[in-house]
C-alpha cells in the first residue's frame, strides 16, 4: 500500500479509503489510486487485514468428499447465504481422510476465518475436532457436543420412504444393500426400511452389508446377489445412488434380473449421476442446498451474536424421486 501511495502521490490513508471506503475519496483521486494499483499489480493481503481489524469476511468449509455432488450442493447453498452477508467461502476437501480433515480445520483456524462449516468424515463420528475458538457448525452430521450447532437429514425417514415406494409397487421380497453399518447414516437408513417392512404384511427384508458406498461396492454386492439366483428378491433398497448404479451395471440384462421388471432398485442422495445413468435411478433426495443455507445462517448467527445464539440441531426431511429403476416405462424423462 505504501508503494501504491508513493506511485499515486497520495497519503497511505487515501489508498486505504479507496479500497475500503471509496465514498470518502474524490473521484479523480480514486481513479489515480486505482490506476496505480493496476500498474503495480497490487493485491491487498486480506489475511493481514483481518488480523488488524480483528474480524474476517471468510468462512471455511471442510467437506468429506468433493466427488459427491451432494456436498457440492451443500456448498452452493451455503455460499448463497454467505454472499448475502458479503462473506466468501473457502472449500477444503478431505477425501474421507480424518487426518487430512484435521489439517484443514487447523489451517482454517490459523488463517483466522470468521467461522467453519464441517461435513465430517463418517468414520470417527465421536471425536471432537481440535477447533478452540472459531465458531463451528456441522453439516450432514450431528454435533459432537452441545456447544455446536448442526444440520442433519432424517435418515430413518429416508429408508422408510424407499422401502415403502417398493412395496407400493407390489414388491415383497426386499434386500437392503449398504455398509459398513458402523456408519450412522447407513444404519439409520436400514432401520427405516425395516420399520416400513415390519408395518406391512407379507413383505420380507434381508440385508447385504457392503464395505463402502461406491460403484465398485455395488458391483460386488450384485455379484453376490447373482450367486443367490433369480427370483430371490424383487426389490433392492440401496444405501447410496452409487451402490444402486453398481448393482444395475451387473444385474440388468442377466436372465431373471432385468431392472425394473424383475428387480426394482432405489438409491439414496440424488447424486447427479443418478438421473444421468443408463437406467435413471429412483432415489431418496437429501435437500443439499437447503442444508447449506441453514448451516450458513446458523454460523452467521454464531459469528454476529456469539453471546445470544443458542446452539441447536436442525433436522430436515428427505423426499422420494421416482425414476426408471423402479417405474420402468411408466417413467418419462422431462
Amino acid at each position: 500500500m505504501s508503494d501504491v501511495a508513493r506511485h499515486a502521490g497520495v497519503a497511505l490513508g487515501t489508498v486505504s479509503n479507496t479500497l475500503n471506503n471509496p465514498d470518502k475519496v474524490a473521484e479523480p483521486t480514486r481513479r489515480r489510486v486505482l490506476a496505480s494499483i493496476a500498474e503495480l499489480g497490487f493485491v491487498r493481503n486480506d489475511a493481514a487485514r483481518s488480523l488488524a481489524a480483528g474480524s474476517s469476511s471468510t468462512v471455511g468449509f471442510v467437506l468429506a468428499d468433493l466427488d459427491n455432488s451432494f456436498f457440492v450442493d451443500i456448498a452452493r447453498g451455503a455460499e448463497s447465504i454467505l454472499r448475502q452477508h458479503d462473506m466468501s467461502l473457502l472449500i477444503a476437501n478431505t477425501d474421507v481422510d480424518p487426518a487430512r480433515e484435521q489439517r484443514n480445520l487447523t489451517l482454517f483456524e490459523e488463517a483466522r476465518v470468521a467461522g467453519i462449516l464441517i461435513a465430517p468424515t463418517p468414520w470417527m463420528p465421536s471425536r471432537l475436532p481440535a477447533v478452540r475458538s472459531t465458531p463451528l457448525v456441522y453439516v450432514n452430521a450431528p454435533p459432537t457436543d452441545a456447544s455446536h450447532s448442526g444440520v442433519v437429514v432424517d435418515e430413518r425417514r429416508g429408508g422408510e420412504l424407499a422401502a415403502r415406494h417398493l412395496m407400493e409397487l407390489g414388491r415383497t421380497r426386499l434386500l437392503f444393500v449398504g455398509g459398513p453399518f458402523l456408519l450412522d447414516a447407513v444404519s439409520e437408513r436400514r432401520a427405516g426400511a425395516r420399520q416400513a417392512v415390519e408395518a406391512a404384511s407379507g413383505v420380507s427384508l434381508d440385508t447385504l452389508e457392503t464395505r463402502g458406498l461406491n460403484i465398485p461396492h455395488g458391483r460386488q454386492a450384485a455379484r453376490e446377489i447373482l450367486e443367490g439366483g433369480a427370483g430371490r428378491y424383487d426389490g433392492i433398497v440401496a444405501a447410496s445412488d452409487l451402490l444402486a448404479i453398481g448393482c444395475i451395471q451387473v444385474l440388468d440384462g442377466q436372465p431373471g434380473f432385468e431392472v425394473p421388471a424383475d428387480l426394482a432398485i432405489t438409491g439414496y442422495d440424488d447424486n447427479h449421476f443418478a438421473s444421468e445413468s443408463a437406467i435413471p435411478v429412483s432415489t431418496i433426495a437429501q435437500p443439499g442446498e437447503e442444508m447449506g443455507r441453514v448451516a450458513a445462517q446458523l454460523l452467521i448467527n454464531r459469528i454476529t451474536e456469539p453471546e445470544t445464539a443458542i446452539p441447536r440441531t436442525v433436522t430436515l426431511e428427505p423426499h422420494l424421486i421416482a425414476r426408471r429403476s423402479t417405474l420402468g416405462e411408466a417413467w418419462r424423462r422431462d
